[in-house]
């Protein structure tokens, strides 16, 4: 039997880093050998390149620059009508606006298959000369994959398609979920004076580091690492020094893997204080309870409560509420025990729900489907 010829098509690819950037990279590398896989994205900027990276073909289509988050691209529609000519499964990561304008105007008649990772949340005005197009892809699709039952009924737009919907959980990444288990092998149990908070990913609107920073000051006997960077980092480490909680606050900008590794055995709590749906998974989170950590989350209408529960593996707090997350950081120092346990749960659903392993044999499934 051939293998199948899919092409999975993305706004960006690795070495450029975010959530959907590692799940296409996680999907090309894992079904490579099983399928006959290659990956069309755009460039930031500069001419068309095509790349093979472990030992996935990618294409990159040149790209005059970004405007709105959206590569501005023409050589876009003409790589992607040319590839897709043998594809027999086109994948598509949403959203991607321009990725779905090239499918509307390539003429291709095969299989098309969309990744849905969240709703477009800040650019209103555009989303109405968009939502057209894109309500077309989404009846023209076969099959709408989401990570939770959350990214369904948080939508806007899924609800109407749900019966062409298929739930497919993210799994953690081996070499993390291994790190993780050597960690628990050699930690002990230590009381400390304080208890340590991570936060990790980009410091931009969405992730409610503001509302963190905030809560931080009405508790006492923690101390907070911030891994990332982004636009509001200046903004955040101003903010620190005003609200008086700078003392208890390090920034770490980026970190590489071992540094990474170091910080997620360090912590005794993850916190992803994120205010907006545009967080629709938060894969730091499963990362986190590989390493036994609880979790404190917002409660968005997305797929983020579903990864890690309130009250099991760690505490759900409505988002942009400054004193519930300040009473559930409180909770956390008070309560040692319930802590540690709620972690050992986190890694036990990590096992049980979130493996990669599972999430690469059910795309599988689907695209021989």
């Amino acid at each position: 039997m051939d293998k199948l010829k899919i092409l999975q098509v993305n706004k960006l690819y690795f070495p450029v880093t975010g959530g959907i950037e590692r799940v296409v990279q996680q999907i090309a590398e894992g079904l490579k050998d099983k399928t006959d896989m290659e990956v069309l994205v755009c460039r930031e900027r500069g001419k068309s390149v095509t790349e093979e990276i472990n030992g996935v073909k990618v294409y990159r289509a040149g790209s005059l620059g970004v405007l709105f988050s959206m590569p501005i691209s023409l050589a876009f529609f003409r790589m992607l009508r040319k590839l897709a000519k043998d594809k027999d499964v086109l994948h598509f990561h949403m959203p991607f606006p321009l990725g779905d304008l090239a499918c509307l105007l390539s003429g291709y008649k095969g299989k098309v298959i969309i990744w849905w990772h969240s709703d477009i949340v800040r650019q209103k005005k555009l989303m109405k000369l968009y939502r057209p197009i894109m309500e077309w892809l989404l009846k023209r699709a076969d099959v709408i994959i989401v990570a939770t039952q959350g990214h369904i009924d948080g939508s806007d737009y899924l609800p109407k398609y749900r019966n062409k919907c298929v739930i497919i959980p993210f799994g953690v990444e081996p070499v993390i979920e291994q790190k993780g288990e050597q960690y628990l092998k050699k930690a002990a149990a230590i009381h400390k004076d304080k208890i340590s908070l991570l936060f990790v990913g980009r410091l931009v609107y969405y992730k409610g580091c503001e509302v963190l920073l905030k809560a931080i000051g009405k508790v006492e006997g923690i101390e907070l690492t911030l891994v990332g960077s982004g636009e509001l980092e200046n903004k955040l480490k101003e903010e620190a020094v005003m609200l008086g909680v700078e003392s208890k606050i390090h920034f770490r900008g980026n970190l590489n893997e071992q540094e990474l590794n170091q910080v997620f055995e360090d912590c005794d709590v993850f916190v992803l204080p994120s205010i907006l749906k545009s967080e629709a998974f938060g894969l730091v989170q499963i990362e986190a309870m590989a390493y036994g950590k609880p979790v404190i989350n917002t409660d968005l209408p997305s797929g983020v409560p579903y990864v890690s529960l309130d009250h099991i593996t760690g505490l759900t707090v409505p988002p942009d509420d400054v004193q519930a997350l300040a009473d559930a950081i409180q909770w956390m120092v008070e309560h040692e025990e319930e802590r540690i346990e709620m972690g050992r749960k986190a890694r036990k659903r990590v096992k049980e729900c979130f493996q990669m392993e599972s999430m690469l044999s059910k795309v599988l499934d689907v695209y021989q489907s």
